[in-house]
Protein backbone atom coordinates (compact mmCIF):
# COMPACT_ATOMS: atom_id res chain seq x y z
CA UNK A 1 0.00 0.00 0.00
CA UNK A 2 1.17 3.43 -0.94
CA UNK A 3 0.91 6.14 1.85
CA UNK A 4 -2.17 7.94 1.96
CA UNK A 5 -4.36 4.94 0.91
CA UNK A 6 -6.35 3.69 4.08
CA UNK A 7 -8.00 0.08 3.90
CA UNK A 8 -10.18 -0.94 6.22
CA UNK A 9 -7.33 -2.34 8.27
CA UNK A 10 -4.83 0.45 7.90
CA UNK A 11 -5.58 3.68 10.22
CA UNK A 12 -4.22 7.37 10.15
CA UNK A 13 -2.96 6.34 13.70
CA UNK A 14 0.20 4.02 13.68
CA UNK A 15 1.56 2.59 16.95
CA UNK A 16 5.07 4.28 17.94
CA UNK A 17 5.19 1.10 20.99
CA UNK A 18 3.81 -1.72 22.04
CA UNK A 19 4.60 -3.37 25.44
CA UNK A 20 3.41 -6.21 27.40
CA UNK A 21 2.88 -6.28 30.72
CA UNK A 22 2.57 -9.77 31.71
CA UNK A 23 2.13 -9.00 35.71
CA UNK A 24 -0.31 -6.32 34.89
CA UNK A 25 -2.23 -8.43 32.35
CA UNK A 26 -2.17 -5.61 29.90
CA UNK A 27 -0.77 -4.29 27.45
CA UNK A 28 0.42 -0.58 26.76
CA UNK A 29 0.43 1.21 23.62
CA UNK A 30 1.29 4.53 22.05
CA UNK A 31 0.26 6.42 18.92
CA UNK A 32 2.33 8.68 16.55
CA UNK A 33 -0.55 11.44 17.32
CA UNK A 34 0.27 11.21 21.33
CA UNK A 35 -2.58 8.91 22.27
CA UNK A 36 -1.70 5.87 24.93
CA UNK A 37 -3.87 3.34 25.83
CA UNK A 38 -3.54 0.80 28.44
CA UNK A 39 -5.93 -2.26 27.35
CA UNK A 40 -6.11 -5.08 30.16
CA UNK A 41 -6.05 -8.82 28.85
CA UNK A 42 -9.68 -9.50 30.10
CA UNK A 43 -10.88 -6.42 27.86
CA UNK A 44 -9.01 -7.75 24.76
CA UNK A 45 -10.53 -10.98 24.78
CA UNK A 46 -13.97 -10.11 25.51
CA UNK A 47 -14.11 -7.75 22.35
CA UNK A 48 -11.50 -9.94 20.30
CA UNK A 49 -12.19 -9.19 16.85
CA UNK A 50 -12.32 -13.17 16.29
CA UNK A 51 -15.43 -14.71 14.62
CA UNK A 52 -15.42 -16.69 17.48
CA UNK A 53 -16.17 -13.19 19.54
CA UNK A 54 -17.89 -11.01 17.13
CA UNK A 55 -19.51 -13.55 14.86
CA UNK A 56 -20.38 -12.61 11.27
CA UNK A 57 -22.56 -9.88 11.68
CA UNK A 58 -22.97 -7.29 14.37
CA UNK A 59 -26.22 -9.17 15.78
CA UNK A 60 -23.87 -11.66 16.49
CA UNK A 61 -21.33 -10.70 18.79
CA UNK A 62 -21.37 -12.96 21.68
CA UNK A 63 -20.64 -12.04 25.13
CA UNK A 64 -17.91 -13.62 26.58
CA UNK A 65 -18.08 -14.34 30.40
CA UNK A 66 -15.59 -15.81 33.27
CA UNK A 67 -12.00 -14.27 31.84
CA UNK A 68 -11.48 -12.49 34.64
CA UNK A 69 -8.38 -14.08 34.98
CA UNK A 70 -6.96 -14.47 31.37
CA UNK A 71 -3.19 -13.67 30.91
CA UNK A 72 -1.67 -12.73 27.93
CA UNK A 73 0.84 -15.02 26.74
CA UNK A 74 2.53 -13.26 23.81
CA UNK A 75 2.17 -11.02 20.73
CA UNK A 76 2.46 -11.87 17.11
CA UNK A 77 3.11 -9.18 14.45
CA UNK A 78 1.16 -9.59 10.93
CA UNK A 79 1.89 -7.62 8.77
CA UNK A 80 2.49 -4.16 9.14
CA UNK A 81 -1.55 -3.73 10.04
CA UNK A 82 -1.61 -5.80 13.19
CA UNK A 83 -0.91 -7.94 16.16
CA UNK A 84 -2.36 -11.32 17.16
CA UNK A 85 -2.58 -12.03 21.01
CA UNK A 86 -2.68 -15.33 21.94
CA UNK A 87 -4.34 -15.72 25.45
CA UNK A 88 -3.49 -18.30 27.92
CA UNK A 89 -6.99 -19.39 27.64
CA UNK A 90 -6.27 -21.10 24.28
CA UNK A 91 -7.79 -18.10 22.04
CA UNK A 92 -5.42 -16.73 19.27
CA UNK A 93 -7.56 -16.24 16.05
CA UNK A 94 -8.54 -12.62 16.38
CA UNK A 95 -6.12 -10.51 14.27
CA UNK A 96 -5.73 -6.65 16.45
CA UNK A 97 -5.43 -3.84 13.69
CA UNK A 98 -3.85 -0.99 14.60
CA UNK A 99 -7.27 0.75 13.57
CA UNK A 100 -9.10 -2.04 15.41
CA UNK A 101 -6.50 -1.15 18.69
CA UNK A 102 -6.70 2.82 18.30
CA UNK A 103 -10.87 1.96 18.50
CA UNK A 104 -10.79 0.19 21.60
CA UNK A 105 -8.65 2.15 23.54
CA UNK A 106 -10.78 5.57 23.00
CA UNK A 107 -13.83 3.39 23.48
CA UNK A 108 -12.99 1.56 26.54
CA UNK A 109 -14.75 3.54 28.90
CA UNK A 110 -18.14 2.83 27.04
CA UNK A 111 -17.43 -1.16 25.86
CA UNK A 112 -16.07 -2.26 29.45
CA UNK A 113 -19.77 -0.33 30.96
CA UNK A 114 -21.52 -1.88 28.73
CA UNK A 115 -20.15 -5.28 28.89
CA UNK A 116 -20.21 -5.26 32.68
CA UNK A 117 -23.66 -4.61 32.21
CA UNK A 118 -24.57 -7.21 30.18
CA UNK A 119 -22.73 -9.83 32.11
CA UNK A 120 -25.33 -8.48 34.86
CA UNK A 121 -28.71 -9.04 32.87
CA UNK A 122 -27.56 -12.56 32.02
CA UNK A 123 -26.29 -13.66 35.93
CA UNK A 124 -22.83 -13.77 34.63
CA UNK A 125 -19.64 -13.13 36.16
CA UNK A 126 -16.55 -11.83 34.71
Amino acid sequence: MTAGTVSALETAHWPTEIRLKRAEKAIEIAFDDGARFRLPAEYLRVESPSAEVQGHSPTQKQLVPGKSQVAILRLEPVGNYAIRIVFDDGHDTGIFSWKYLYQLGEEQPTRWAAYLAALEKRGLDR
